[in-house]
């Protein structure tokens, strides 16, 4: 089979190498899918930059969620057979023709859903769902401020957020992009570009403040939400974008100064929390969380309730430009690259 191999960090130009390799071999819990379509999430870029602790050593084959039929079944697999069509997350390996997923995390899907998608329900908006369901626990008339809120995380966020019939915030850095979160539904957009985000928070809730905060930013952006938060109010960290603005050490010594220094008597004293989710290291301890989220999210979808964008399509040949895209920070919604 043909895979796409990252061989270099750095530029997306230089760092992808198409390969022949074997086809894997699934485990008795696994099922292998001739893959139709996968997506690029953030974490891909941070891995290419040589800044993502948990991905593989050189070469690496990323890759966290794929579409496609299914080729083959363990001998463990009931609910699943061969030809169905499914969306799953892989642990790395779906930038292939081929790739194995386990059981619990592949979900069969019409065939009449589009690859964006079916690979945008895979990961971003199983991890929007276990943030908002599962941690946050948000709640009808919560207020809720989502940071990159154009993207594909943060544009499930949004969607959640109101299905929960919440007052929604959402930042973003562009003018496109705030008319992108007008047409998804954000009450009160903010281009950070132009606006302190925390100021115009204030400005608009006067004495009150936020219950839930969704940040994939960190650094500043953390220190400055957390003060924002009402009593009951919870901050949830789900990345740190904001270190891929800087290649210098000390650059990134000085984004993690700037996340500020907790210490649980704050959080007792105010009555907030402070909560970190890696999707990664869930779906290796607690992989059963995962699955419960994704079948949520898909029944959600298919109800009509979440409307996954698709921000770019691209071909295999094209992953250099996908990945380009994507870290400009232009893109909006998923970034989906087909066979």
């Amino acid at each position: 089979m043909k895979a796409v191999y990252l061989v270099k960090y750095g530029k997306s130009d230089t760092a992808f190498e198409i390969r022949e390799v074997e086809i894997p071999v699934v485990s008795n819990d696994q099922v292998l899918i001739k893959v139709e379509a996968f997506g690029i999430n953030f974490a891909d870029v941070m891995a290419r930059l040589g800044l993502y602790k948990g991905a593989p050593p050189l070469p690496a084959l990323l890759g966290y969620e794929v579409v496609g039929h299914v080729e083959k079944c363990g001998s463990n697999v009931q609910d699943i057979k061969v030809g169905d069509r499914v969306s799953a997350i892989t642990r790395f390996g779906g930038y292939a023709e081929y790739a194995v997923a386990q059981k619990e995390v592949a979900n069969i899907i019409p065939e009449s859903m589009s690859a964006g998608t079916a690979v945008a329900l895979a990961t971003q908006y199983t991890t929007a769902y276990f943030l908002s369901h599962t941690m946050a626990n948000i709640h009808e008339g919560d207020k809720v401020l989502v940071h990159a809120a154009a993207g594909g995380v943060g544009t499930a966020l949004v969607q959640m957020a109101l299905h929960k019939k919440c007052l929604v915030f959402g930042t973003g850095s562009s003018l496109d992009k705030m008319d992108y979160l007008r047409k998804n539904g954000v009450h009160h957009p903010i281009n950070y570009l132009e606006k302190d985000f925390a100021s115009e928070i204030k400005t608009i809730l006067g004495t009150g403040g936020l219950d839930v905060i969704f940040d994939p930013v960190g650094g500043l952006s953390v220190r400055k939400g957390y003060k924002l938060l009402t009593a009951g109010g919870r901050l949830l960290s789900y990345g740190v974008s904001s270190m891929n603005k800087t290649k210098s050490i000390f650059g990134k010594i000085r984004v993690l100064a700037q996340f500020g220094i907790y210490h649980p008597l704050q959080f007792l004293s105010n009555s907030r929390g402070m909560i970190g989710v890696n999707m990664l290291k869930l779906g290796e301890d607690n992989p059963e969380k995962v699955a419960n989220a994704m079948k949520a999210v898909i029944n959600l979808a298919q109800k009509g309730i979440i409307r996954p964008f698709v921000g770019g399509e691209y071909k295999v040949d094209q992953i250099a430009e996908a990945h380009e895209y994507l870290e400009s920070r232009k893109s909006m919604g998923k970034i989906v690259v087909k066979w």
